[in-house]
């Protein structure tokens, strides 16, 4: 039986989300592994529905799909801020959670802190002084902990100064053949 991966990230709000998804599913197909990606073609008819009827409606599909998931591969490349999707990070906690492997990605080769540092000279603290993490990570401390904790590695990403657009699939099929490889699928 092959396992099955959730594909976590923010690629939903892509307009050619469907397409992207697919080309991430012939990826994972390659390495004998289901991709799930959380799209919300299949919730029924979201413009009939209140607001509430919607998201706990996509809420509730996306846990049911990640119950039914071996591991996630997680896209990290900050998206809207200086950090990864938020979405993206309550999934990651959600298999962490259950002790499932998560692996994640980011096409950013930017550090956490310089990004942060570059952020604060558009949108200041609202209170001076405080102060962002330097650990040389490519997002909070907590991702990476929870990436290694729970798949044993650490986020890929681009060689420094080589930032990959974020749509690019490169690191996300590096992604898949280190799961297949750390999950004994190849």
């Amino acid at each position: 039986m092959r396992r099955r991966a959730y594909l976590a990230g923010p690629d939903v709000f892509l307009p050619y989300a469907m397409a992207h998804a697919a080309r991430k599913a012939a990826i994972c197909d390659r390495y004998g592994i289901e991709a799930c990606p959380p799209l919300n073609e299949d919730v029924a008819s979201l413009e009939a529905m209140t607001a509430e009827e919607a998201w706990s409606g996509i809420y509730r599909k996306d846990i049911a799909m990640m119950e039914a998931c071996d591991f996630a591969i997680a896209n990290l490349t900050p998206f809207r801020g200086v950090s990864a999707d938020s979405g993206t990070l309550v999934e990651i906690g959600w298999f962490l959670g259950r002790g499932r492997p998560v692996f994640g990605y980011s096409n950013s080769a930017e550090e956490f802190a310089p990004r942060c540092h570059r952020h604060l000279g558009v949108l200041p603290d609202p209170l001076p002084g405080i102060t962002v993490e330097g650990f040389g990570l490519p997002d909070n401390l907590m991702i990476q902990g929870a990436l290694m904790q729970s798949g044993g590695h650490p986020m890929l990403t681009p060689k420094a100064g080589e930032d990959l657009p974020f749509d690019s699939l490169e690191l996300f099929e590096s992604c898949v053949a280190l799961a297949a490889r750390s999950l004994g699928e190849i």
